[in-house]
């Protein structure tokens, strides 16, 4: 049985996607699958009167022409070939934005489940990129899901379906199951068989432990769902200190993990601006920082950025002892990936989408950014930037300017779906031991990232 975090070598290569982290599965086959039920659930039932927030987003489209050519072209864009027309079951396929718009109506009154399917077994933990994936790698869709007013849209939708992740009722008026009940440990719950398994496998596998779940986070293990009331109430879950303690507490000298997560890059002397939308997705610091004026200082930085599994922990910590100088979320796209080769000449989509492109994402998607001033002289201002992918509407940091913070303690968190982070420390910082991109299990939240001679 080939798991959503583990070896896929077992896969097909036709079917194999690398996804960072585990949002969607590596599978594909099961991506489509577990999509074609969704179809196949809501052409069962017909059409329904659509939720608030997405009769605004109909009407967004059918009112704005050049939003109604987006998203009537991204569905056509799609190549009518294998395996884009239909799913493995036969299945059709989302084709227009009016299905679109009753698959999300379905899809809204859920919280992310695990799905059994015949090749594989996976998680769907980000449904609306499940839906755009094909569509967000053509021509139009690369132009819709850029468009400010497009992105301000799905920032309504997405703040919607977190508020039903939050509390226990939900916006189909209560037709449809409170969110926690997917943390139920039936086949398709996060505690059920083969959930917990890969839940503890992944929080376990770093410092070798065999941690239960109440051993690894603060939870109520004699109540129903370990005493989670929602499905968010889960997904911010706060982990022990015994079993993620702070890394030489009283040495300045070593920065902390601030995410628990597994390494994507690191980049030695990043510009102020470079073109992020390219192949090799340099960084470009001025954007990744939104321009604030504080950037100018990160010219020639050291760049660490590392990707947070959907089976792990979401809370951000300090990496270092020192003063909150500035911090604020910055707005930016939801489902927006690089066209690095457009689908309208007849070639395939890249079905890779989002979960490769992390350093395109450092610039554009919607982000925590904290400056830090440190303790330590030899570090000096330093930067966090917490980044959103998917279906991350909510970034939310826990800190304040002005508010002094010791090396672990925590900044914010992310709220669903899929994220990464960055730490970017300025040219001159003398730095080393971060750990190489291509390890296999996550860098604990806490430990040592690296450390800087004074």
């Amino acid at each position: 049985m080939v798991h959503q975090h583990g070896d896929h070598s077992e896969i097909p290569h036709k079917h194999r996607v690398d996804r960072p982290g585990a949002w969607l599965p590596a599978d594909h086959r099961v991506h489509r699958e577990w999509l074609g039920r969704q179809i196949d659930l809501v052409d069962k039932h017909g059409e329904k009167e659509l939720i608030p927030v997405l009769r605004e987003f109909k009407e967004l489209i059918e009112s704005n022409p050049r939003i109604y050519m987006y998203f009537t072209e991204m569905w056509d864009e799609i190549p009518s070939k294998p395996p884009y027309q239909n799913d493995p079951t036969g299945k059709s396929q989302i084709r227009n934005y009016h299905h679109m718009l009753q698959v999300l109506n379905y899809v809204f009154g859920r919280a992310p489940e695990w799905t059994d399917a015949a090749a594989s077994v996976g998680m769907v933990g980000v449904p609306m990129a499940a839906i755009f994936d094909y569509a967000m790698g053509t021509p139009s869709g690369h132009a819709a899901f850029l468009d400010p007013d497009v992105n301000r849209m799905l920032k309504k939708i997405l703040n919607e379906w977190g508020k039903y992740l939050k509390v226990c009722s939900n916006l189909t008026l209560n037709t449809s199951p409170e969110s926690a009940e997917v943390l139920g440990d039936h086949r398709a719950g996060w505690f059920g068989e083969v959930g917990y398994k890969d839940l503890m496998e992944v929080a376990n596998a770093p410092n070798k432990t065999s941690f239960e779940f109440q051993d690894m986070y603060i939870c109520e293990p004699s109540e129903k769902h370990f005493g989670f009331k929602s499905w968010d109430d889960f997904f911010t879950r706060k982990i022990k200190d015994s079993a993620r303690p702070v890394v030489s507490p009283d040495d300045d000298n070593v920065v902390a993990n601030a995410c628990e997560s597994k390494v994507f890059n690191v980049c030695r002397d990043a510009k102020l601006r470079d073109k992020f939308w390219i192949k090799g997705q340099p960084y470009s610091v001025v954007d990744m920082l939104g321009n604030d004026p504080l950037s100018k200082q990160f010219a020639g930085a050291t760049v660490y950025q590392a990707f947070l599994s959907a089976l792990s922990y979401h809370r951000w910590h300090a990496p270092v002892s020192g003063r909150v100088k500035r911090c604020f979320v910055r707005d930016g796209t939801y489902f927006s990936e690089p066209l690095f080769e457009s689908s309208a000449d007849g070639g395939d989509i890249d079905t890779g989408g989002i979960s490769v492109a992390q350093g395109y994402l450092s610039a554009l998607a919607t982000r925590a950014i904290i400056f830090i001033e440190a303790d330590n002289p030899a570090i000096g201002l330093m930067a966090f930037i917490g980044i959103g992918m998917d279906e991350v509407s909510t970034c939310e940091i826990t800190v304040t300017e002005g508010q002094h913070v010791k090396k672990g303690d925590e900044i914010g968190m992310f709220h669903f779906g899929g994220s990464s982070f960055c730490l970017l420390l300025r040219k001159g910082v003398k730095v080393r031991g971060f750990p190489e991109p291509g390890r296999k299990e996550n860098v604990p939240v806490r430990s040592r990232l690296a450390v800087v001679e004074p």
